[in-house]
């Protein structure tokens, strides 16, 4: 039998494994088919925690001091 023969057998079984194997990898574990990652994720908790504890400003010209506000160390 040819070696180049022996050898593309070879490959094509490996490549059937491995393809077999990433599906059932993948049917097992299905949290990795979100369009979401983990990041966006903590995100998105995070502000709303921020949202559910803050009381949002009612007074205007107080509204306008806080966002024009610059710490020391922001500088």
């Amino acid at each position: 039998m040819n070696p180049l023969i022996v050898l593309l057998i070879i490959l094509g079984i490996a490549a059937i494994v491995s393809i077999v194997a990433f599906s059932i990898y993948r049917f097992m574990h299905p949290k990795l088919n979100s369009t979401e990652s983990a990041e966006e994720k903590e995100k998105k908790y995070v502000q709303e925690e921020l949202d559910r504890i803050l009381q949002p400003i009612e007074d205007e010209e107080m509204a306008q001091r806080v966002s024009e506000y610059k710490d020391k160390e922001d500088e």
